[in-house]
């Protein structure tokens, strides 16, 4: 609910700050008073577009504190990083509030939603959830199929049948998603398929394997050097023990000496040495290292044929890499991979694509079953709205309304496969038609509050401002719709802009607009009335500027009648 709204320096308002209550409140005034500006600062916060003139040069701020506001909310402002403020009052119930200010300067508009800076965008989605205007000419939400769907699932009470269905749709839709992709995908290979197998039978010849291009890179560097590297290796071998003064031939030579002296008459630690077990240690392992040479030199291979053929193959290599347009040869292996896999999915179709087909076929029979139940709701729905809607309007004086909502079946979409359609008629004679397409301003507004009252006895919704929907009626049909809007208030916060002193007297809280010539300029102000000022400006809206005794008795009749209508109710 709306609890408090400040406006400062707003075409005609310089300083406004109001409170107010639950319930029913009415806002009355003569014609030009300002109370069209009071509407124009309330849809600002809304998302309303910012006329920059209303600032007249100055900054002008419209700021309001809504309570007790719907709880799914909170995810929008989690969503959005807007916090949420929440609060136990003395009995632990929860409460929360939410702070609306816009700011208007010099052609720019700022807004800010419990102090965090956000975008209009934002304000237009979180706004209408927390105000909604209402005027004769604002009935565009009748006639928007979508919504008319939406008031019709309220009476349906089909949500766990909806939820079902909405999230069967979406699994449906994600495998269709996948499905066109792979399709599209096959679409495009075949288009290409002369293309795609001409390049995989060059990678058929080519039977590039992982790491192959390094071992051969590897193997053609040391081929380039094989005479060099052979003699090198055939005078290393000469060196460790092949040829003559080999240093295993010194090793055995200094054994023999060794074996000749007697180490004992050294002394202890030299007869300890163990020289003779020590160059038999390094004798043993200097053969060892010179019969690995001998093993190498042996691979050594110096035929040119075998060097021919490793630099062909490098070729090969070298001109794929830059053919298919990769970064290094290991990458081939991944394309010729990938290009197998297009050609099978041109000839079967992928493996993936005929068991997604038939996930889609078994959530499709659920998705139709599911919609079949979905309308069965609709149509039981729609029924009792229509009966409420009929009954509640017949007391408006639309006595000749015929009001049907009609239920076509069309193509399975995200709310079903059900087209609604309001029709009406405010004629005994004549076809029925969509609603908003045959009725005048005030026999839609009627509808429309009609509506609205039996939306209100269902589900949550909210601040909702009526701006003079009782225009064209009088007498005990007005009386009627300010006790509808009265009845209303007992499930939301209702506001209503109006002339007739039968809705005035109906309200709970009641407000005055009003101008005055200050200085040099006019200033419209706003005064909550109580008591016999309440009861003089009823008067005045039924006998004019002069205030007859008569009127005064008819005023206080009238609020007497309406405090007895609500008594009996509660």
């Amino acid at each position: 609910m709306l609890r408090r709204l400040g406006i400062r320096n707003y075409a005609l308002i310089e300083s406004l700050d109001l409170e107010f209550g639950r319930g029913f409140t009415v806002i009355t005034g003569e014609t030009g008073s300002g109370k069209s500006i009071m509407l124009g600062a309330l849809s600002l916060l809304a998302g309303g577009r910012a006329d920059s003139r209303v600032a007249m040069g100055r900054k002008s701020r419209v700021e309001a504190l809504f309570e007790d506001v719907d709880i799914s909310m909170r995810d929008i402002f989690e969503a959005k990083g807007i916090e949420w403020m929440e609060s136990r009052d003395e009995a632990g119930a929860p409460h929360n509030e939410i702070t609306i200010r816009r700011e208007i300067s010099e052609g720019r508009s700022r807004v800010f939603i419990n102090d965090t800076p956000v975008t209009l965008a934002t304000l237009a989605e979180i706004g209408p959830r927390l105000i909604y205007i209402h005027s004769q000419h604002s009935n565009a939400g009748l006639a928007d199929n979508a919504e008319q769907l939406r008031i019709t699932d309220i009476f349906a009470d089909n949500e766990e049948i909806y939820r079902e269905y909405r999230e069967s749709f979406r699994r449906f839709a994600t495998l269709k998603r996948r499905i066109d992709g792979i399709r599209r995908g096959i679409a495009r290979n075949r288009e290409n398929e002369e293309f795609l197998r001409f390049q995989c039978e060059q990678l058929d010849r080519l039977k590039p394997r992982r790491g192959e291009l390094a071992a051969i890179e590897k193997r053609y560097e040391m081929l380039s050097d094989a005479d060099e590297i052979k003699e090198h290796l055939s005078r290393l071998s000469a060196l460790l023990g092949n040829g003559e003064g080999s240093i295993l031939d010194r090793i055995a030579e200094s054994k023999g000496i060794i074996d000749r002296l007697d180490m004992g008459l050294f002394g202890e630690d030299a007869r300890d040495s163990d020289i003779p077990g020590r160059l038999q240690f390094i004798q043993a392992e200097l053969e060892d290292i010179a019969d690995t040479v001998e093993d190498i030199n042996s691979t050594v291979d110096t035929d040119p044929a075998a060097l021919e053929k490793l630099s062909q193959r490098m070729t090969a290599y070298y001109e794929a890499v830059k053919r298919f347009k990769v970064g290094d040869a290991d990458e081939l292996v991944d394309v010729h991979e990938r290009l197998r896999g297009q050609l099978a999915e041109i000839a079967y179709g992928g493996d993936d694509l005929h068991g997604l087909e038939e996930e889609a076929r078994k959530e499709a029979d659920t998705l139709k079953r599911l919609a079949d139940r979905l309308t069965e709701s609709r149509e039981k729905g729609a029924a009792i709205l229509t009966q409420r809607i009929s009954d509640t309007a017949g007391m408006l004086g639309l006595p000749n309304l015929r009001f049907e909502i009609r239920l076509e079946r069309g193509k399975l979409g995200a709310t079903g496969r059900d087209h609604v359609e309001f029709m009406s008629c405010f004629n005994r004679q004549g076809d029925l038609r969509p609603v908003g397409d045959t009725a005048s301003g005030g026999e839609i507004s009627r509808l429309m509050l009609s509506i609205k009252a039996v939306m209100a006895e269902r589900m949550s919704m909210p601040t909702i401002i009526f701006d003079e929907v009782d225009t064209g009626v009088s007498g005990e049909i007005a009386e009627r719709m300010g006790r509808m809007m009265h009845d209303m208030g007992g499930h939301m916060q209702v506001m209503a802009i109006t002339h007739l002193p039968q809705v005035a007297a109906q309200g709970a809280g009641h407000f005055k607009v009003y101008k005055r010539d200050v200085d040099d300029r006019t200033v419209t102000y706003v005064e909550e009335l109580h008591g016999e000022e309440r009861v003089r400006e009823i008067a005045a809206m039924i006998s004019g500027s002069e205030v007859t005794d008569a009127a005064l008795q008819n005023a206080r009749m009238l609020i007497g009648m309406a405090a007895n209508n609500i008594g009996k109710d509660e």
